[in-house]
């Protein structure tokens, strides 16, 4: 039986001209990026922001704007970490319906473990194995350099989904690193409440997924996302939050495991029917 985690109340008065303004602000910071790839960070922001929106008027994601809009997302986080990579000249990169001609970066401080993992997140959602691969090829010692100030679990799981895309060795020990490292004993820098309710949640469904226990990923997946719903309803201000009307994590894993063949029994506007079920995969030239 299917178990629904309802999702919290959001404002939509004003949504549809909201999702405008956001729209023209997105295009203009992805123009910016043939300028220069310093304005990755506020385009890679403003590409989810937009993405988010959509859910609030489109809960499911049946439309295609919607659909649209997470690539978009996914093109600017793939090429972000492209352009990281590359030490100089020029990078080509594919992003809302154009391909563009971005200078190298080299590391930055915005090609960090959060903005890898958000990456990863919009690859693994819109099903770009080609790009998770690329992300997957990101070395480690690149995401140091950024020289953001971060719990060392990051690295464990960032090395975790890597190890995992590209089947290399050591899988199991790097998830345990990793889930230890959120330990409230271990932990320097995160707020604790923000790792309980939003950084653990995946790491400990990715451990489940492994282990191919669909009855208990789905005992998770739920607890996932209710915890989600206590973060983003603190108070009113987080609650009115575009950021807290999708699950992106916890909705990438149940990704991986709906196409692994698990029976999803959770239900919840957190978790977009058709961003899960892949329904606009193919529609268009990514």
């Amino acid at each position: 039986m299917a178990v629904t985690v309802t999702r919290h109340d959001f404002p939509t008065a004003n949504a549809v001209q909201g999702l405008e303004t956001l729209g023209e602000d997105t295009r203009e910071a992805i123009d910016d990026l043939e300028d220069s790839p310093r304005w990755f960070n506020n385009a890679l922001s403003a590409a989810l922001m937009t993405a988010q929106a959509h859910c609030a008027v489109d809960p499911v994601a049946d439309k295609f704007a919607t659909w649209e809009a997470y690539v978009s997302a996914m093109q600017v986080g793939s090429a972000l970490f492209a352009s990281a990579v590359a030490t100089e000249g020029t990078v080509q990169c594919r992003i809302a319906g154009k391909t563009r001609t971005i200078a190298a970066s080299g590391p930055q401080y915005y090609a960090n473990p959060a903005q890898w993992l958000t990456s990863f997140w919009l690859a693994v959602i819109c099903r770009e194995q080609g790009r998770m691969t690329q992300l997957a090829n990101v070395p480690l010692s690149l995401l140091r350099e950024s020289g953001v100030v971060i719990d060392e679990y990051a690295y464990a799981w960032v090395d975790t989904l890597q190890t995992y895309w590209l089947q290399g060795p050591e899988l199991v020990e790097k998830l345990g690193a990793a889930m230890d490292g959120t330990d409230p004993e271990v932990l320097r820098v995160a707020d604790r409440e923000l790792v309980l309710k939003q950084l653990y949640p995946p790491i400990n469904l990715f451990y489940r997924f492994l282990r191919q226990d669909h009855e208990r990923f789905n005992a998770e997946l739920a607890n996932a996302l209710r915890w989600h719903q206590e973060y983003w309803t603190k108070d009113a201000e987080r609650a009115c939050d575009i950021r807290g009307l999708v699950a992106l994590g916890p909705l990438a894993i149940a990704c991986l495991a709906y196409d692994a063949g698990f029976p999803i029994e959770v239900e919840s506007e957190y978790l977009p029917k058709h961003l899960l079920q892949r329904s606009w995969l193919g529609e268009f030239d990514t």
